[in-house]
């Protein structure tokens, strides 16, 4: 349970860094920096991430990699002509791969990474229509390292990237991530007005009600939401 509600308060914290990224006096470098660098702390087993970006005139590039490693990967893709990153930026919505060295849609690429030391990985795509369009690349180290989790915190910081950039993701996952994000920053405003809680304790808070309540944590901050709302209005 102390394993699960660290990892909940690491989550918080890097979201609340990326969003003083995002409203702070920063350029847009530094901002999608910062959230490539999150994720990589935040998500288990994601040990490199990066940004890909297509032009208008057809080239694709990568931006904010937090290592050389990761810009060599997604460079071979762009040479190849195929890869995750590739197929999210141009066309899937969420591209994931549990082996890379034995998956049959990139016989080049996927071999060609394992060597590099990459086991599996997700991209996320988000667009500015009707041209331009991009992807968050996240890379493990392991072969199936990617489960459910990965994606959803995946496309939490897909959607940062996005709004960092004034574009739009067009997945339902992520839209259904980010309402749960908002409601529950919401619930966590309502836990540290009324207890007088710093953001991280509020959070705290509502993990350990969540747990001890075997209750998903966005139904509670529904709860509380709706209460507070309730409440405001009689």
């Amino acid at each position: 349970m102390i394993d699960e509600q660290s990892a909940h308060l690491e989550i918080a914290a890097a979201m609340t860094e990326v969003a003083a990224a995002m409203t702070g006096p920063s350029d847009l470098d530094e901002t999608l920096q910062v959230i490539t660098r999150c994720t990589v702390d935040t998500i288990p087993g994601i040990v490199e991430a990066s940004i890909s970006i297509t032009t208008k005139d057809g080239r694709i590039e990568t931006l904010a990699p937090t290592g050389p490693l990761v810009t060599r990967a997604d460079h071979l893709q762009y040479e190849l002509g195929e890869g995750p990153c590739l197929d999210a930026a141009v066309a899937e919505p969420v591209v994931a791969v549990d082996d890379l060295a034995a998956d049959p849609r990139w016989p080049d690429f996927g071999p060609k990474a394992a060597a590099l030391g990459f086991g599996s990985q997700v991209a996320f795509q988000f667009r500015a229509e009707p041209h331009v369009r991009g992807a968050l690349n996240l890379y493990a180290l392991e072969p199936n390292a990617i489960d459910e989790d990965s994606v959803q915190l995946g496309s939490m910081f897909a959607g940062q990237v996005a709004i960092a950039m004034g574009w739009d993701r067009q997945d339902r996952t992520l839209t259904e991530a980010l309402a749960t994000r908002n409601l529950i920053g919401q619930a966590v405003g309502i836990v540290m007005e009324r207890y007088k809680l710093d953001s991280d304790r509020a959070f705290a808070f509502l993990t350990r009600l969540s747990q001890t309540s075997n209750t998903k944590l966005n139904a509670i901050a529904k709860a509380l939401v709706q209460q507070t709302n309730d409440l405001s209005r009689q």
